[in-house]
């Protein structure tokens, strides 16, 4: 499992690598060409065409994925259900442009909304292929349809952007990375569904999938109501600020997820009647993605104002303190986010459920008192909701596998000591270096890094014993 788990991480890394740092170095490029105001807009429309992308997919794919008795028949209801539904929605976005502009008292948003909606159609149009794709294991494919989306909307998104088109270069962007993605995987995949539709496969699929589109949906609500509060409160600039550090903060959490959990969710799913290997399975995951994930966040927090900087400009330094608080605010991530795969894949969608119920209220709390205090209560709410529902997140994994939020608190605590001791370290050197910012972050990232590595080595700490099996594992699946 452990080298099966290796090999496939590393094809989900390059689909990562591909697609998502693509998309990160065009809002780079971008930033320096289009206002914050632009990324404003934007934001404004996330919390929307998210959840209709999620409505779209109504917890299907999940439940094709997760369950192991689905044949062709199931597969095409599937695509039948996500495309009917897909257009429906967008149609229904494109028609609510209107009021969304009144809301936010920003007219443009009535045109970019109605194209925005596209979104949604072309996401319903690869649902199944990527389902697919990820139950096979097959990141490969992903990784060139990705690829090749992300760089079709680059090059016209910059080019746009530099001709002058401003918020439209961004709109565009997003509509065309998705649906080339879509066209690619239709071209490299040869699956095609039939014309065929069976209740019985909506029946199969829809308790698993109904429960998982419901904790999607109240996810994706959350983790974009932010952009309501903020363009609504605080206007289209300061939600600007706020969108992009939110972006250079999930850019290490995407990867992340793209690397792991598109892995996990198969495999733990095909051992979900063995909790001993499941929880070796969890405690792998955990180990190995706060290995790479620990010192990624703390050098975002510790150096916010050089990334910022050197990424997107002068323009964009208020968003700097913002970023350090959403950085600090993902630490836990990956705790997070492998108990609730271990959750799916046991198939307790409903316990997810409410588990995503309870935690969203608390959350929707933590956000109406962070707005009373400005842009950065709001950051600053996303830290103390992180910390207070991992109790929550973790419960049925120590129930069902004795590995409860203290154990992994333990198993996580090596690479945070050991990456928090190396940002204190570089904080002096930060402080009293006087060289510009181009030579400066590299200088400093390297010094961190060197003494993290250094930290985990000398300690012998498992996570580092652990990734250093992984490394052996894709060398030896290179070698194959």
């Amino acid at each position: 499992m452990k080298r099966q788990a290796s090999i496939a991480t590393l094809w989900s890394a390059s689909d990562a690598l591909s697609r998502q740092g693509l998309q990160f170095a065009t809002t780079i490029v971008l930033a320096r060409l289009l206002v914050p105001t632009d990324f404003g807009l934007i934001a404004m429309l996330a919390i929307f065409v998210g959840i209709a992308s999620v409505l779209a997919d109504g917890g299907f794919s999940t439940a094709l994925i997760q369950r192991q008795d689905v044949d062709y028949d199931d597969e095409s209801t599937v695509f039948w259900c996500n495309l009917a539904i897909g257009t429906l929605l967008a149609l229904l976005l494109a028609c609510a442009g209107p009021w969304i502009a009144d809301f936010y008292g920003q007219p443009r948003l009535r045109a970019i909304t109605a194209v925005m909606s596209l979104v949604v159609l072309a996401g319903a149009l690869g649902a199944i292929h990527f389902a697919l794709l990820v139950k096979q294991l097959d990141f490969r494919t992903q990784a060139l349809a990705g690829g090749l989306g992300a760089l079709l909307s680059a090059a016209v998104s910059i080019t746009m952007a530099a001709l002058g088109y401003g918020v439209w270069a961004l709109v565009v962007q997003a509509v065309l990375s998705v649906s080339a993605t879509t066209a690619f995987l239709w071209w490299l995949h040869p699956w095609r569904p039939r014309i065929v539709f069976k209740r019985a496969s909506v029946r199969k699929l829809g308790g698993f999938g109904a429960y998982h589109l419901g904790s999607t949906l109240l996810e994706s609500a959350y983790t974009r109501l932010y952009s309501v509060l903020a363009g609504r409160l605080f206007g289209a600039l300061s939600l600007g600020y706020y969108a992009n550090a939110e972006t250079t903060r999930q850019l290490p959490a995407s990867f992340l997820a793209s690397l792991v959990s598109r892995v996990a969710l198969p495999l733990l799913s095909r051992v979900q009647g063995d909790p001993l290997i499941a929880r070796r399975g969890v405690q792998f995951s955990i180990r190995v993605m706060m290995f790479l994930y620990a010192p990624a966040m703390l050098a975002i927090a510790t150096l916010a104002d050089l990334f910022v900087e050197i990424l997107y400009g002068k323009q964009w330094l208020p968003a700097v303190p913002l970023l350090r608080v959403l950085a600090l605010a993902a630490l836990l991530y990956p705790l997070h986010m492998i108990n609730l795969h271990a959750l799916m894949a046991q198939g307790h969608a409903r316990l997810m459920f409410r588990i995503e119920l309870l935690k969203k209220v608390i959350g929707v709390m933590l956000l109406l008192v962070g707005a009373e205090y400005g842009i950065e209560g709001i950051a600053w709410s996303q830290v103390v909701h992180s910390v207070l529902v991992l109790t929550l997140n973790s419960h049925y994994s120590r129930k069902w596998l004795g590995y409860g939020a203290l154990a992994q608190l333990r198993d996580a605590a090596a690479p945070i000591l050991a990456a928090a001791a190396s940002a204190i370290l570089v904080l002096p050197v930060a402080t009293t270096l006087d060289w510009p910012v181009a030579a400066k972050l590299p200088v400093l990232l390297l010094l961190g890094g060197g003494a993290y590595l250094a930290l985990m080595s000398a300690a012998k700490t498992q996570a580092w014993s652990e990734f250093t099996s992984i490394l052996a594992q894709w060398r030896t699946g290179g070698a194959a």
